[in-house]
């Protein structure tokens, strides 16, 4: 469905009706690459492969908020290993007793 936009300060203009979301750069990847199983040899090289989508990832930011937020404990979400993830929440539960 297409509408027009017409105002005065611009020519008549056809429009989607629905704006275009951003597309996660995982969508359509095997999610098991998201999750490898262990901490050690070609695992890393998995999480590495991972991180790499999430760089290239326009949501990666949103993505690692969320994880953070549900607590998320395995897994690559937003760029960040588990391991990334406990070492962000230390960081920021150092800086909020520093500042109490």
């Amino acid at each position: 469905m297409k509408f027009t936009v017409s105002t005065r300060h611009y020519a008549p203009t056809a429009t989607c009706a629905v704006p275009t979301q951003p597309v996660t750069a995982c969508s359509g990847l095997d999610p098991e690459l998201f999750f490898p199983v262990g901490e050690s040899g070609p695992v890393l090289l998995q999480e590495q492969e991972a991180k790499a989508v999430c760089r290239r990832c326009p949501l990666m930011d949103s993505c690692l908020q969320g994880a953070l937020d549900r607590g998320e404990t395995t897994g690559v979400w937003g760029g960040t290993s588990p391991r990334d993830r406990r070492t962000i929440l230390l960081r920021e539960a150092a800086a909020r007793t520093k500042t109490a």
